[in-house]
């Protein structure tokens, strides 16, 4: 397992964070995605056999938000 934070741009409530967490949860081989409002940035434990920070970006950028 691998760990990532990932800073993210756009939210601005607790629909967003958990907009961005139901995203990231549903990805393959994410075993935990904890995402901070105040901090905006998402840390995400993953399999990286499984999936990756490319992965992650994109379905967050489906979601509606940016991640670096």
């Amino acid at each position: 397992m691998e760990t990532v934070r990932l800073k993210i741009e756009g939210m601005n409530s607790t629909a967003c964070v958990n907009s961005v967490s139901r995203v990231l949860s549903a990805l393959p081989g994410v075993a935990e995605a904890d995402v901070s409002l105040t901090k905006a940035r998402a840390k995400v434990t993953y399999d990286p056999a499984q999936t990756g920070v490319e992965a992650m970006k994109q379905a967050i950028a489906r979601a509606g938000y940016k991640a670096e």
